[in-house]
């Protein structure tokens, strides 16, 4: 009886189920990309009665997505692999709607909800792959992210006046 030899990268995790990992880590790097982005423009073209309000919401977002990204990167770094640079790459790999000279608060509100939403679920299509590869590194990142954006999901849908429901 032949057994394949499994290849183990230099943390010990298999090779093969690793680059599977890091193919969705990149998409996640890609959508995180592309949020932040909008954060920014959320954050620099604000209007309204809540400016103060959310201008610092969101600038604490999108500090708090860099940290992310930054995160996601070197997590990518520590599997053996190359995370994604530009953005040709991003755009490429994003599914993240470009958000453009959006200045209404709630249009900005529900902007940020629904990148959450983009994140939150590519994030929970990637655990069950790291977790097949044996990945407690990067299942503990992405739980650690999920928990903290449901959480910030309910308080911009509080915010909206809304439950959070999906209106499908």
């Amino acid at each position: 009886m032949k057994t394949a030899m499994i290849e183990l990268n230099r943390i010990a995790l298999d090779s093969k189920k690793t680059k599977k990992t890091v193919k969705h880590l990149n998409e996640i790097l890609s959508n995180y990309q592309i949020f932040y982005q909008n954060l920014r423009g959320f954050h620099w073209n604000l209007l309204g009665h809540h400016f103060f309000s959310l201008h610092v919401k969101f600038e604490e977002l999108y500090n708090e997505a860099q940290l992310n990204i930054d995160e996601i990167a070197e997590r990518i770094l520590t599997l053996g692999h190359t995370p994604l640079h530009t953005y040709e790459d991003y755009l490429k790999n994003s599914t993240i709607k470009v958000h453009k000279n959006v200045s209404d608060e709630v249009k900005s509100v529900e902007g940020v909800i629904s990148g959450y939403a983009t994140l939150i679920k590519k994030e929970r299509e990637t655990l069950p792959i790291a977790g097949n590869a044996d990945d407690e590194g990067t299942t503990d990142m992405l739980a650690g992210f999920i928990k903290t954006q449901e959480k910030t999901v309910w308080m911009l849908s509080a915010w909206l006046g809304s439950n959070g429901k999906s209106k499908k």
